[in-house]
């Protein structure tokens, strides 16, 4: 009998496996030329390979990226945008409340500081027998005997009340505030050609504060000022005696605070 011939096997990989890999050695020629021209974002790239490189069947794979850890990088991204925010936050409410102690010092503040350089001004000329400033719940309350202000029955200013009077209209200039000025008279009647009553005397009294007020500054608004007329209406002691009549016979000047204007 014959032999039959044994087939011979080719050696190497079958012919297939040529075409196959030429065929992923293309897709990833591809491949890496879409990428080459894409633009990378960086941190969604950081994600992406942690994300692989967090898989179990990657754990003995070197991360080619130099962070180690991507997540962990983002976090702290997040941690410093987080941070400028609430600086950016602080720096805006510093400076709030800077602008509300400086450009807006409350009325409060306003106030009490006007009446400490008032009574610093009373007690360094000795006018306090005929001058007196008080705060009040309407607000800084300054009463001139009318020895200081006028000469009985008129209307018209003395020259030794005027260096207060400029002291006051200074410091209304750095402040917003209303002012009331009221005339008060006791209860003896006048009559002349001029004032036919204490109506007609304290309404001018108080008139010719504020005129005064006005005419040595200008930068007080006329609309600021209420001049009121009390006469004898409210007397600030008994008008039984001489020594009352002389404390009724005022002019109370009233810088009101901000919620009473």
């Amino acid at each position: 009998m014959k032999r039959k011939k044994r087939r011979s096997v080719p050696k190497g990989a079958p012919k297939w496996m040529v075409t196959y890999s030429d065929l992923v050695t293309l897709i990833l020629v591809f491949f890496v030329l879409l990428f080459s021209m894409s633009q990378i974002d960086a941190v969604k790239f950081k994600a992406i390979a942690e994300a692989f490189r967090s898989e179990t069947i990657f754990d003995a794979m070197p991360s080619i990226i130099e962070e180690q850890h991507p997540t962990e990088n983002m976090e702290i991204l997040k941690e410093e945008e987080d941070d400028d925010k609430s600086e950016d936050t602080t720096a805006v409410d510093e400076q709030d409340d800077v602008s509300d102690t400086v450009d807006g010092i409350p009325d409060q503040d306003e106030l009490d500081l006007l009446l400490s350089e008032v009574e610093n001004y009373l007690e360094e000329h000795n006018l306090n027998d005929v001058i007196s400033a008080t705060r009040s719940d309407q607000g800084v309350v300054l009463v001139l005997q009318e020895s200081v202000l006028f000469e009985t029955g008129e209307a018209e200013i003395l020259d030794p009340a005027k260096p207060f009077l400029n002291k006051v209209n200074a410091l209304l200039a750095d402040i917003p505030n209303e002012v009331r000025v009221e005339g008060h008279t006791d209860n003896r009647p006048i009559s002349s050609y001029r004032y036919p009553s204490n109506w007609e005397l304290s309404g001018a009294r108080a008139s010719s504060v504020i005129r005064y007020f006005l005419e040595n500054n200008d930068n007080l608004d006329n609309d600021r000022f209420i001049a009121t007329g009390f006469g004898d209406t409210r007397p600030a002691a008994s008008n039984n005696n001489p020594s009352g009549w002389s404390e009724n016979r005022r002019v109370e000047i009233v810088i009101l605070d901000a919620s009473d204007d």
